[in-house]
């Protein structure tokens, strides 16, 4: 009997795991996940303990299982990187978001197998123009403003050279995430969404801390993203698996700016709570690096034929909260 398998790199972390979450509502698939769970008291493993998995691989065992199994493999869906945007050894971001990347590009064009992984706004650098143009000429003039977003952009224009000679997986999609937020972000500490972060001063009554602004004409709190709620990700990673005539490298976020006054202030009405919000200082480390905006283009993901609509920052907000950080049990 023949399985059906999607293979899903990273599959136990953040948006890993919603995208499991997702595929694994499919019975007719083997949703396998490749990844590290590390320690158990991190509750990583929690992320992925209430959906049925097809397979549990560990990266270093990566190739050889999918050698093994190649043929039942209709897509790889890699979302294993170093997400830290503060990371400070760039040979070890190198590797995993360029080099493995590389190498998984590569292999399902060998031997024609779909391929849809994870890209970052952070390519963008300190643009104002968020349009994802994936020709070679657009994607070599973007600059980053850390060794993540350029590991990321190294990949994308990497994938897009391969492409144009025509030496690319049937399907290759690269899925350029703006500021994602949802469930199962517990493991991910300092790099948590800042809806994760806030939430227990919200739940405590006590008031919460929003970086100063350091850029005329931008409020305290004033600054702005592009905030996704996790679960239209995974929509639309399940949307491009049922869709494999659409290629390239796409933006993927609500396509609406709010600013973190904002979001901190659906967190208290999520909450049912009066708002307390103070200002601290940016670190110094971080100033001449830091996104004052980003809204992402939308329009050639709905060109590409996806139609459902993104979920507004107060209703992605308030499920999170109520549906999951207030709750024992905070897993999707």
């Amino acid at each position: 009997m023949t399985r059906r398998i999607i293979f899903v790199t990273g599959g136990a972390g953040f948006i890993g795991s919603n995208i499991v979450a997702r595929l694994a509502e499919d019975p007719s698939l083997d949703v396998v996940v490749c990844d590290r769970l590390r320690e158990a008291e991190l509750g990583k493993w929690r992320n992925i303990a209430k959906h049925p998995i097809g397979d549990f691989v560990a990266p270093e065992a990566m190739f050889d299982w999918l050698e093994k199994r190649w043929r039942d493999v209709e897509l790889v869906v890699h979302m294993g990187a170093v997400s830290s945007t503060t990371e400070p050894d760039a040979d070890k971001i190198i590797h995993s978001n360029f080099t493995l990347s590389r190498d998984l590009f590569r292999w399902c064009a060998d031997r024609q197998r779909r391929f849809v992984y994870a890209s970052s706004a952070a390519t963008y650098g300190d643009a104002t123009d968020f349009q994802d143009r994936d020709d070679v000429e657009s994607l070599t003039a973007l600059r980053p403003l850390n060794t993540y977003g350029w590991s990321k952009a190294l990949f994308d224009l990497f994938a897009a050279r391969q492409a144009a000679r025509d030496y690319a997986p049937p399907q290759w999609v690269g899925l350029k995430f703006f500021n994602v937020y949802g469930p199962n972000e517990e493991h991910k500490h300092s790099m948590k969404s800042v809806a994760s972060q806030i939430w227990p001063k919200v739940r405590d009554g006590h008031a919460v801390q929003l970086f100063k602004s350091y850029r005329e004409g931008v409020p305290d709190g004033g600054q702005s993203r592009d905030f996704v709620y996790v679960r239209d990700v995974a929509n639309v990673v399940a949307w491009l698996a049922a869709n494999e005539q659409v290629n390239g490298v796409y933006n993927l976020g609500s396509g609406v700016a709010r600013t973190f006054e904002d979001l901190a202030r659906a967190v208290f009405a999520a909450a049912g709570r009066a708002p307390q919000i103070e200002y601290t200082p940016m670190p110094p480390m971080i100033r001449d690096k830091y996104q004052y905006f980003t809204q992402a283009h939308m329009e050639r993901l709905r060109q590409a034929g996806y139609d459902q609509p993104m979920t507004s920052l107060e209703d992605g907000v308030g499920d999170y909260v109520k549906r999951y950080l207030s709750q024992p049990d905070p897993y999707r």
